[in-house]
């Protein structure tokens, strides 16, 4: 953790609380990190998630890795040191939207067990809960949603995560959801039955 420096004066104790924040929109905040392979159905996922716990009453907010990329990380590329800085910036984001109490639902590669120790490190452990969006290389690589796979086997993308560039599965996820043998339904009622007890306000 890098020092403060001197002429930087934090005043988060000067400020509206979590708590406030979470009485008001009747609801506690949470961070839902869906990582997995590209074509996993991560965004799909996150997607559905939303819109089902938006109809049942809850506010909420979706990172999604293309969309930062376009903005907020647009100047970051995908070696691992550019994926690490990325992923950094994602969970101080939705550590930001946390502390509002908003639902948070991100949806990353982050492909090595380091980012995601670092995600939860900064989110805290109690409000963090790690998804893994499994499907093989092989299922992924026939869906290509967005044409990735082409493209990298085609050797115009560097870098590729599952071809050039590893992925470390999870040997301990919070939760594991199969779109191998799921579908997307299944997976979202598997999603839902976790998170509910995790946001509903305390009585």
């Amino acid at each position: 953790m890098p020092d403060t420096p001197e002429n930087i004066h934090p005043e988060f104790d000067k400020m509206l609380n979590r708590g406030d924040k979470e009485s008001l929109l009747k609801q506690r905040g949470q961070v839902i990190w869906l990582y997995g392979l590209s074509g996993s159905g991560k965004s799909t996922l996150a997607r559905a998630l939303e819109k089902a716990l938006h109809d049942k009453g809850f506010h909420t907010q979706i990172l999604d890795g293309d969309n930062i990329r376009s903005g907020l990380n647009n100047n970051l590329g995908f070696s691992d040191e550019d994926r690490n800085e990325n992923l950094r910036r994602i969970a101080e984001v939705a550590k930001l939207f946390l502390n509002a109490g908003v639902v948070t639902i991100t949806s990353f590669i982050t492909p090595k067990e380091d980012f995601r120790t670092m995600a939860r490190d900064i989110v805290g452990a109690d409000d963090f809960l790690d998804v893994f969006v499994k499907a093989s290389f092989e299922t992924c690589e026939e869906r290509d949603v967005k044409g990735l796979y082409a493209k990298a086997k085609a050797g115009k993308i560097a870098n590729f995560t599952g071809r050039d560039s590893s992925f470390e599965e999870p040997a301990h996820p919070g939760l594991l959801i199969d779109t191998d043998t799921q579908t997307i339904e299944e997976s979202l009622n598997t999603l839902i039955e976790q998170i509910l007890p995790r946001i509903q306000p305390a009585s």
